[in-house]
């Protein structure tokens, strides 16, 4: 049986590294357990790995948990999405195919946590190891710069000012008294 290893940066931090082996016959809900509890995170919020080119283009998702359902509404997803895969069925060596195999795993879709993965040695697994493993950690996360860059991508987003002058507007236009019975024309 052979192990991957694999390097984990953030974008959050520059001195954040995570390195980690796992069996190819393992799962990405492995794979998951272990990045979220090396890098301090509950492991509570939804994730999706997913694969990418070498330019960090992301070809196939893989989630923490079915949402497309079944029947039609799944059938129609595959068709526009491609394929759709889960974290628990999904084995490491089924979607690991060059040798420096790039990932991006999100975490917490509201306060989006973004790694950035590459397979970096795959060897022989060794036979009284305990896999999945993190043998290497440097650096953390500050959960503070993620809230921060949250608000700072979201203030500067055109949907955002919109929706400030909307509300300004609705605070403005209801600007009545409450004992008052007002009628619309």
């Amino acid at each position: 049986m052979y192990a991957y290893k694999f390097r984990i940066l953030s974008d959050l931090n520059e001195d954040f590294i995570r390195d980690i082996e796992i069996r190819a016959d393992q799962t990405f809900f492995d794979f998951h357990l272990i990045l979220t509890e090396s890098a301090g995170l509950s492991g509570n919020e939804l994730a999706s790995f997913h694969i990418c080119d070498q330019e960090w283009a992301k070809l196939r998702e893989i989630t923490l948990i079915d949402m497309m359902g079944d029947g039609l509404e799944r059938k129609e997803a595959e068709n526009s999405l491609g394929e759709i895969f889960i974290m628990k069925d999904a084995k490491i060596r089924d979607f690991i195919l060059e040798p420096r195999q790039r990932l991006v795993y999100e975490y917490d879709f509201l306060n989006m946590y973004t790694f950035f993965i590459e397979l970096v040695k795959v060897t022989r697994a060794h036979e009284d190891a305990e896999y999945p493993r993190c043998t290497r950690s440097t650096g953390r996360i500050d959960r503070q710069a993620v809230k921060e860059n949250y608000l700072l991508t979201e203030k500067d987003s055109l949907s955002q000012q919109l929706l400030d002058e909307f509300n300004d507007l609705l605070k403005d236009s209801m600007d009545f008294p409450h004992d008052q019975n007002v009628g619309f024309p």
